[in-house]
């Protein structure tokens, strides 16, 4: 599959459509710069898009992947071809993911033997490393999802932080006997596995990059002020202070930026 082919397909397409580049990320929700990497043949189209980009540019999908206009007679032809292409290109992104999860896991039992070992050796039993082992093992079953499968795993990751997170702060209690781990723990690890969910749903549904991040940053300030309340009613905190202020305002700050970054790509201001 010629990436840099299939780019200047699109360039073509585009232009006989007289479309500019920011014209066509507008009808497609994305930014001008993404469009950009696709004529270059920097990047390939998103599957999400794709149907949409060849109905815009009144062309196929295995012309797209084709990189030009396909006649009936080559039509399966080309169609088999592209098909094989993608599967390659499947095989090859999984393959790599697989050696980055096997090199993960492998780096993280490493700290799991490290801690068990360093235990032994100084106590003679099992003491302190109890801790750290139940955190990695933790964070071993949230993260191997995004490692192995990618941004389709990204959902996998907070499931599997939504079922485990409770377990893990109940031994984790256990484990250092302090009840308030568990109670504190729950409530504000439900709120922060709820705005997780919230930025998977905003970044999957928005395409354009800077508004998803606009959206994200505003949509952070009331989670800030749910966390301050729960700790409050927990644990006597403040529910809003210089430093909360702080955030909230670094927060609508980074969110403005964002949406003017997004106003100003859609409107072709920001050169490439």
């Amino acid at each position: 599959m010629n990436q840099t082919g299939i780019g200047k397909f699109i360039a073509k397409r585009r232009k006989e459509k007289q479309l500019t580049q920011a014209q066509l990320a507008e009808k497609l929700n994305i930014t001008d710069r993404a469009v950009s990497k696709w004529e270059t043949g920097k990047c390939m189209p998103d599957s999400s898009v794709m149907l949409e980009l060849c109905g815009i540019l009144g062309i196929t999908v295995n012309e797209l992947l084709s990189g030009e206009e396909v006649d009936m007679e080559s039509l399966e032809k080309k169609a088999d071809e592209n098909l094989i292409a993608l599967k390659r290109k499947d095989e090859n992104n999984m393959t790599k993911n697989v050696v980055v999860s096997v090199l993960f896991s492998m780096l993280l039992l490493t700290g799991i033997m490290i801690c068990l070992i360093c235990n032994l050796a100084v106590s003679g039993r099992l003491t302190w490393s109890p801790i750290p082992v139940s955190s990695i093992i933790f964070a071993w079953l949230v993260l191997l999802p995004g490692t192995l499968f990618g941004k389709k795993g990204i959902v996998m990751s907070c499931a599997s932080l939504s079922v485990f997170l409770i377990p893990y702060l109940f031994l984790l209690s256990r484990l250092v006997e302090v009840k308030q781990v568990f109670s504190v723990g729950v409530r504000i690890g439900a709120v922060s596995v709820l705005f997780l969910w919230v930025m998977v749903i905003i970044f999957g549904r928005v395409r354009r990059k800077p508004a998803a991040l606009g959206i994200a940053f505003l949509t952070a300030v009331p989670f800030v002020l749910g966390v301050n309340i729960v700790l409050s009613k927990m644990i006597g905190e403040p529910i809003f202070d210089v430093w909360d202020l702080l955030a909230v305002s670094v927060l609508l700050l980074l969110s403005a930026a964002s949406f003017l970054c997004d106003y100003a790509g859609k409107k072709g201001l920001i050169k490439k």
